[in-house]
């Protein structure tokens, strides 16, 4: 059975729950999945997983949250060739630089020589109902680059 590793970070709940509906979805298609929170875990677990995902928010005017800093780091350190990745996440469109740390994770699993299995999904705030259309699309899409 395929391994999913979902890592997220979240101040207020929304990107928990954004990572929750992927890893909902991902089990339903049969995949075994590990939701973990970004300062559980370490950047290198992403090797024992087949589809690495990274659900985050972006803080202010375009920060990456504190609290997955090192991991972001630690991600630009490893090699991941032959896995699929997707990143996800939240942010809030009062600020000029709407979900840039997506745009930032996205292009340090590029480095990584990680496959993208999907598009990235950018959620204003919190999950709506067309939100969590576009993220069960994303889980869907991701699952199947695992065939």
């Amino acid at each position: 059975m395929p391994i999913a590793k979902i890592v997220y970070a979240s101040m207020t709940g929304n990107t928990e729950e954004i990572a929750e509906i992927v890893s909902d979805k991902l089990e339903a298609l049969g995949l075994d999945v590990e939701l973990n929170e970004c300062t559980s875990v370490d950047a290198e677990d992403f090797a024992d997983a087949d589809l690495c995902i990274v659900a985050t928010y972006t803080y202010g005017d375009g920060e990456l949250p504190d609290e997955i800093v090192d991991f972001y780091e630690d991600l630009k350190e490893i090699n991941l060739a032959g896995k699929i990745y997707g990143v996800c996440g939240s942010g809030d469109t009062f600020y000029d630089e709407f979900c840039v740390c997506i745009d930032m994770f996205d292009q340090v699993f590029a480095e990584t020589g990680a496959e993208k299995g999907a598009e990235s999904v950018k959620v204003d705030l919190n999950a709506e109902e067309e939100d969590i259309s576009n993220l069960e699309a994303f889980a869907e899409e991701l699952a199947s680059k695992l065939a």
